[in-house]
C-alpha cells in the first residue's frame, strides 16, 4: 500500500531544500555580481554560509544595495539640489588657495560644498554649555528655526527644547523639525503632535512603518543641524537627550559640538532644505532663507554632507586626503573605530612617513559589539606608529579631528563603515589657526584623562579576547 503521507512529506522536504539552498546560492550570486568592496562581499558570504537563516534575514533588511537608488534616485537628488544650491552659490564664496586647496577642491567637486570666509566658531565640549547656547539663540529667532536631530528624546531636555520651539511658533516664527524615525523609535507620537498642534512643521526621516519587512532601517539620518534665521547654525555630535548632559553611572558623556555665525551657515541651511525636500517634497528656495551676511570672524568653513547615494563617499574621501596631507600631526577622536581600507591605509601611511598620528577612543563604549570590533584594528595602526589612547573619564562620543594647527573638523561622522557608507552625515571643515589651536588643546586635555595603549602590551591580550574581536571584525562592514 502506498504511503501517500510519506511521499508528500518527502516531496515537501525536497522542495523546501531546493528553495532554501536556491535562496542562499542566489543571494550569494547577487552579492558577487553587485561588485561591492571585496571585504564587505566576503563578510556577507561568510554570514550566509555559516548562519544562513540569520544571513538571509540580515541581508534582506540591511544588505540590498538597490534599495539605495529606490530611496533617493540620483536624478531626484540633482533636481532638488539645483535651486537651493543656486542660492548658496550666489553668496560671496572664498577663492583662497593655499596648502588645503586640494581638500577644498575635492569637496567642491564631489559635494558642491563651497568654502565661506568670515565666520565665527564657538566650540562646546559638554552638553550643558551647548544646550544653554542653543536655548539662548532659539529665543533670539525672529524669522525661522530649522532643526534636525537623529535623537529628539521625550525627556527633560527634549521637552525643554520643544517648549521653546512651541513658544517661538506661537510668536509667528516659522519652525521646521526633522527627526530620524529609527533614532526616535521609542519616542511617543504625542511628543511631536504637541509641536504640530502649535503650528510647527514636524517630519520624520525615512519613516519605518513595518520594521520587520523593510531595509530602510539601514539608511538613517545621523545629522545634527540647527539653523536660526539663516545666520546662526549648530552642528556636531550631540543629540537632544538627558544622557548627553549627565552621562552614565560610570562616567561623563564627552562630546564636541560647534556654533557657527557667518556665511557658512548657508551650507547648513542647504543641507537642511535638501532633507526637508526629501521628507516633505517641498522645495524651499526663497532668498530670505539665505540672507546676506556680514563678516563675523576669520574662519574659513566648508559644510560637507555625505549620503548613501551616488558614486562618491565625500567625507571619507576628504578625511583620506586630510590625513595623507598632514605634515606634522593629525589627531582624531571617535567613539567607534571600524575604518574602511582607505582610512586605515591613510593613517598607516601618514604615521610611517613621520607624521604624529594619534587616535583616541573611549575605554568603555555604549555598544559592546562595535567596541570589540574597534579593538581589532588597534594593532594594525600601532604597528605603523599611530599612538592610541583610551579615554577613561567616561564615554567619548566626540568626532573631533585636528591637523597642523590649521585644519579641524567636527560633525556627526564616526570613523566606521556605517557613517561612511550608510548614514546621512554632516561635518564642518574649518580652515583657521585659532580654531585649530583650540581643538588641539581640547584633544590634549582629553589625552591627560586617557591612557596610552602600547603595542607590546596590547598583543599580550588573551587569545579568547583576540578571537572574539577578530570574529566581530568580520562583521565590521555590516555593523
Amino acid at each position: 500500500m502506498i504511503d501517500w503521507n510519506y511521499i508528500l512529506g518527502q516531496i515537501a522536504t525536497v522542495a523546501f531544500d531546493i528553495l532554501y539552498f536556491g535562496a542562499i546560492i542566489g543571494t550569494i550570486v547577487i552579492i558577487i555580481l553587485d561588485n561591492r568592496n571585496p571585504v564587505k562581499t566576503m563578510a556577507w558570504i561568510l554570514i550566509l554560509l555559516f548562519l544562513p537563516i540569520v544571513g538571509l534575514v540580515f541581508y534582506f533588511f540591511f544588505g540590498r544595495s538597490q534599495r539605495r537608488e529606490r530611496i533617493i534616485g540620483r536624478k531626484s537628488y540633482d533636481r532638488l539640489l539645483k535651486k537651493p544650491m543656486a542660492e548658496y552659490l550666489a553668496q560671496d564664496c572664498s577663492e583662497v588657495q593655499y596648502e588645503y586647496s586640494r581638500l577644498i577642491r575635492l569637496f567642491q567637486h564631489t559635494n558642491q560644498a563651497f568654502p565661506f570666509e568670515g565666520n565665527r566658531v564657538a566650540v562646546y565640549t559638554e552638553g550643558y554649555t551647548k544646550l544653554q547656547s542653543l536655548l539662548r539663540e532659539l529665543q533670539k529667532a525672529k524669522q525661522h528655526i530649522h532643526m534636525e536631530y537623529y535623537i529628539f528624546e521625550d525627556d527633560a531636555i527634549g521637552r525643554m527644547v520643544r517648549d521653546v520651539l512651541i513658544e517661538k511658533a506661537m510668536q509667528g516664527v516659522e519652525v521646521r523639525v526633522i527627526y530620524d524615525d529609527v533614532g526616535c523609535w521609542h519616542v511617543p507620537n504625542r511628543f511631536f503632535e504637541e509641536m504640530r498642534n502649535a503650528g510647527i512643521e514636524v517630519r520624520s526621516f525615512l519613516k519605518v512603518r513595518f520594521p520587520l519587512f523593510t531595509s530602510r532601517v539601514n539608511y538613517r539620518n545621523h545629522r545634527k543641524i540647527v539653523v536660526i534665521d539663516g545666520q546662526v547654525g549648530f552642528v556636531g555630535g550631540m543629540n537632544l537627550a538627558e544622557r548627553y548632559m549627565r552621562g552614565f553611572s560610570w562616567g561623563i558623556w564627552r562630546d564636541t559640538h560647534i556654533m557657527i555665525e557667518g556665511k557658512a551657515v548657508h551650507g547648513l541651511q542647504t543641507a537642511f532644505l535638501l532633507d526637508w525636500y526629501f521628507v516633505d517634497r517641498t522645495l524651499i528656495t526663497a532668498s530670505r532663507y539665505f540672507p546676506k551676511i556680514d563678516s563675523y570672524g576669520n574662519s574659513l568653513v566648508q559644510i560637507v554632507t555625505s549620503e548613501p547615494i551616488g558614486p562618491w563617499k565625500e567625507i571619507m574621501q576628504g578625511l583620506t586626503v586630510a590625513i595623507t596631507g598632514a605634515k606634522k600631526y593629525f589627531y582624531m577622536q571617535t567613539p567607534y573605530f571600524l575604518p574602511t581600507e582607505q582610512i586605515l591605509a591613510a593613517m598607516q601611511t601618514a604615521a610611517l612617513s613621520g607624521v604624529d598620528v594619534r587616535l583616541m577612543l573611549p575605554e568603555h563604549a555604549d555598544n559592546r559589539i562595535t567596541h570589540l570590533g574597534s579593538c581589532s584594528y588597534l594593532a594594525d595602526v600601532m604597528q605603523a606608529g599611530v599612538k592610541v589612547y583610551f579615554y577613561k573619564k567616561g564615554f567619548l562620543h566626540s568626532k573631533l579631528m585636528v591637523s597642523d594647527d590649521m585644519l579641524s573638523t567636527v560633525g556627526s561622522t564616526n570613523v566606521d563603515f556605517r557613517s561612511f557608507e550608510h548614514n546621512f552625515e554632516v561635518n564642518a571643515f574649518i580652515y583657521d589657526v585659532n580654531t585649530a589651536l583650540e581643538m588641539k588643546e581640547i584633544f590634549l586635555q582629553d589625552q591627560r584623562e586617557s591612557t596610552q595603549i602600547f603595542l607590546k602590551n596590547w598583543v599580550k591580550r588573551s587569545w579568547r579576547q583576540k578571537a572574539v574581536e577578530s570574529i566581530v571584525r568580520l562583521l565590521a562592514p555590516l555593523l
